[in-house]
């Protein structure tokens, strides 16, 4: 975990597809931003005029099968959970999202391609403090088999994700991470979206998946994976619950100082847990760059906030 100065990108860089769930053509345009600015989609195109959305949990409009951000005049950008991981797992702090349509374009179901976005436009110092978001206490929300939690942590950002489906091929999957552009670009970036054949009549109904295809999704039936090549990695499901987690979480607005728990959850959980942290003043407080490398050390558990909601069975199907 690096604590010093602010990053933003060199450059502009572009990637280009399909929406998952739309299956319509979409560019997008990664770009540099100024101090303090975060994560900001531009969204262009709209009746010739471009509107702006801020990358934060308060503009969260739904979470079926991926996040949606708006204002309030309804939704701008859908599907934003890959492109926020790999711009916060590899470690940028401003960048501005320009889209000329409605979802950001799954590319190959995973991160990579706008880590190779990321990589092409360059990353830069800025000359103000990296700020953070250190969690002083255990918040969590359960509800049913799901829960997720974030926690003290000393060392930074961490992740644990389990999941449990009944689907047979996938079974029961975890993966813990300690974040840094590193281990994001080697263990969790590859990582792809997946889902259940047996799902696809009534996700096709209800206006999901319209673009999903075996170029962009891992699809297992009952019995067997589907897709000729096989997996990148042989808990690739779980690898990408993570990322699915570093893209969700990563509308804190600022970087996390903690542990993050899930346990059969998915996108309403991360947001859940991430709304509830933040409704709580006194299980956060920002911390500034050297401060925050002082900080990270054990810290005494106070208390925890618990918070029921409705989040959805993790062994719903996950095309996001």
């Amino acid at each position: 975990m690096k604590f010093s100065r602010q990053t933003t990108l060199r450059a502009q860089a572009t990637v280009a597809g399909v929406g998952v769930h739309s299956g319509l053509p979409v560019t997008v345009t990664l770009g540099p931003a100024p101090i303090d600015a975060g994560f900001i989609f531009v969204r262009t195109g709209l009746d010739g005029c471009d509107r702006e959305v801020q990358a934060t949990a308060e503009q969260v409009v739904a979470t079926d099968f991926q996040t949606v951000l708006g204002d309030s005049k309804g939704p701008l950008v859908s599907t934003a959970e890959h492109v926020l991981a790999a711009l916060r797992g590899m470690g940028v702090d401003n960048a501005t999202i320009e889209i000329d349509g409605p979802e950001v374009p799954i590319m190959d179901g995973s991160a990579a391609p706008f880590v190779a976005a990321i990589d092409q436009a360059g990353i830069v110092t800025q000359s103000a403090q990296r700020r953070f978001i250190q969690v002083l206490k255990p918040v969590s929300v359960a509800t049913g088999d799901s829960f997720g939690e974030l926690r003290p942590y000393a060392n930074g950002f961490r992740t644990e994700i389990q999941i449990n489906f009944a689907n047979p091929v996938i079974g029961r999957q975890s993966y813990a991470l300690d974040l840094s552009p590193e281990r994001f670009r080697r263990e969790i970036a590859r990582a792809r979206t997946f889902g259940l054949m047996c799902d696809q009549a009534r996700l096709w109904g209800a206006g999901y998946a319209r673009g999903a295809s075996f170029d962009n999704t891992v699809v297992f039936d009952d019995e067997r994976l589907l897709n000729p090549e096989g997996l990148r990695y042989a808990d690739e499901c779980a690898r990408h619950k993570v990322l699915d987690a570093i893209g969700d979480l990563a509308l804190a607005g600022l970087p996390l100082l903690g542990a993050y728990r899930s346990v059969r959850g998915g996108h309403k959980l991360n947001h859940a847990v991430l709304t509830a942290l933040l409704a709580d003043r006194t299980a956060w407080r920002v911390v500034e760059g050297e401060a925050a490398r002082r900080t990270t050390r054990p810290v005494v558990e106070v208390g925890s906030g618990i918070v029921g909601g409705r989040i959805a069975a993790a062994y719903g199907p996950d095309v996001s």
